[in-house]
C-alpha cells in the first residue's frame, strides 16, 4: 500500500509503482522475495507478474509535491475501500510510507474490519497484528528522497519483503 501513483510513473505507465524509481526499487524487492517473476517493471504489457501480491495506493493520482490534502485522501477512499472488499484472503499488508500506512488503518476502520492486538506504531519493518490475524508491516517509503539519503536502503526494503514472506509461510 503506497502512497499515488507517480506522475511520470503509475500515470504514464497504467500500473502502479511502474516506469519510475520508486518502482524500481519496489519491484526489485518483491522479486528478491519471490512475489514478482521479475526484477523490474517498465510498462503494462512487459511480462509482470505478481504472485501472493497486489500492489494498490491510497490516491489514485500524483498529488502536488506528494503531499495530499486530507480532501484527496478522502476522495479516492471508496476506491481503495472497494479494492480491500475484493481482496479477502489478504494475511500480510506492506504500508509503503506512514500515509499508506495510516490508509491502510483508517480503511480497515472504516470497513469495520478487527482492531489491532496492539496499539499501531509506524517504524520501519515495524509490525502491528490485528484480531483477525492480519498484520500490517509498516516501510519506509522507496521514494527518491528516502533512496538517495539512505534512510532506506535496499536491504532495508528487502528484509521488509523477506519478512512479508515468513510470515505467510508461517
Amino acid at each position: 500500500m503506497g502512497l499515488a501513483p507517480a506522475a511520470h510513473g503509475g500515470n504514464r505507465t497504467g500500473r502502479m509503482f511502474t516506469g519510475d524509481r520508486s518502482g524500481d526499487w519496489l519491484f526489485d524487492a518483491l522479486h528478491h522475495a519471490g512475489f514478482a517473476n521479475r526484477p523490474t517493471s517498465q510498462h503494462r504489457d512487459d511480462g509482470l507478474r505478481l504472485r501472493d501480491a497486489y500492489v494498490s495506493a491510497t490516491l489514485r493520482c500524483a498529488p502536488p509535491l506528494n503531499k495530499p490534502l486530507p480532501d484527496e485522501i478522502a476522495r479516492c477512499e471508496p476506491y481503495l475501500l472497494e479494492e480491500l472488499r475484493l481482496l479477502d484472503r489478504v494475511r500480510v499488508v506492506v504500508g509503503l510510507g506512514r500515509i499508506g500506512w495510516q490508509a491502510y488503518l483508517r480503511a480497515r476502520r472504516r470497513l469495520a474490519l478487527a482492531r489491532p492486538s496492539t496499539p499501531p506504531r509506524f517504524g520501519h519493518d515495524v509490525t502491528t497484528t490485528f484480531d483477525d490475524g492480519v498484520t500490517l508491516l509498516a516501510c519506509y517509503h522507496p521514494s527518491q528522497q528516502n533512496t538517495f539519503t539512505g534512510k532506506l536502503t535496499r536491504p532495508m526494503l528487502r528484509g521488509v519483503f523477506l519478512h512479508a514472506r515468513a510470515l505467510l509461510e508461517r
